[in-house]
């Protein structure tokens, strides 16, 4: 490699994994947070446009038997599957960084969006008015507590982040530390296993989750140009 190509060259694939937390805002009132894990293949179209096929896997779990927790005795736990297309735009691929130190160190934040399909399959679920609930119907009362134990639905991830970029003895971007956050917006009700009555319950919006993760890249394959130095020497 010449000296002059030194540090405008990067790798056409990357693969990795994330390990995260998730939790879901859906129609349940308590939350919590579980371990959320990924596997990728990622596209390098630029060294700042990274085009992701994850596989993520997660639980998502909500609501309980007191009234603290849902005050209709509702609770469920789906441990969920992912497969979600993304596309990610770095700062760096839009502005221009050279000889600025500021702008070299923010040109690895990025946004991005994409589409994918989500399997839920519900571990438990409360499927009927429990003992304590009697102030909102008959003990064994099913009306509210419909649903399906297992269903899909398309999501779209909004994602924000900041990727590390770790170089080689080649001056390419061999490996990559990414912090982020992906918020994912679906089109049902399939999240917490409940199709609501919007009589009886309060509902404004479809079912929701986040996604909090450290994610680790390598960078590999054929060597690529790029039209800017892409990594800063001073």
């Amino acid at each position: 490699m010449s000296k002059a190509q030194s540090g405008f060259n990067y790798y056409e694939w990357g693969a990795g994994f994330n390990l995260g937390a998730t939790r879901g805002y859906d129609d349940l009132k308590k939350q919590v947070w579980h371990p959320a894990y990924a596997l990728n293949l990622t596209y390098n179209y630029s060294p700042y446009v990274p085009i992701g096929l994850d596989i993520q896997f997660g639980t998502l779990e909500g609501g309980g038997l007191t009234p603290a927790k849902d005050q209709f005795g509702r609770y469920s736990k789906n441990n969920y599957k992912a497969l979600i297309l993304h596309g990610d735009l770095q700062l760096g691929e839009i502005i221009d960084y050279d000889n600025n130190t500021f702008l070299s160190a923010v040109k690895n934040f990025y946004v991005g969006t994409g589409i994918g399909y989500m399997s839920n399959k519900m571990a438990a679920i409360q499927r009927s008015n429990p003992p304590g609930f009697e102030i909102n119907g008959p003990i064994g009362e099913t009306h509210g507590f419909e649903g399906q134990n297992k269903s899909t639905n398309l999501v779209i991830p909004l994602r924000l982040g900041y990727e590390f970029k770790i170089y080689d003895d080649y001056d390419q971007v061999g490996y990559t530390i990414t912090l982020g956050l992906q918020h994912g917006f679906t089109f049902s009700e399939g999240l917490d296993g409940y199709n609501d009555d919007k009589i009886k319950f309060k509902n404004n919006a479809y079912d929701q989750f986040v996604i909090y993760s450290v994610g680790f890249k390598y960078n590999f394959g054929n060597t690529v140009s790029y039209t800017k130095l892409v990594r800063n020497f001073r």
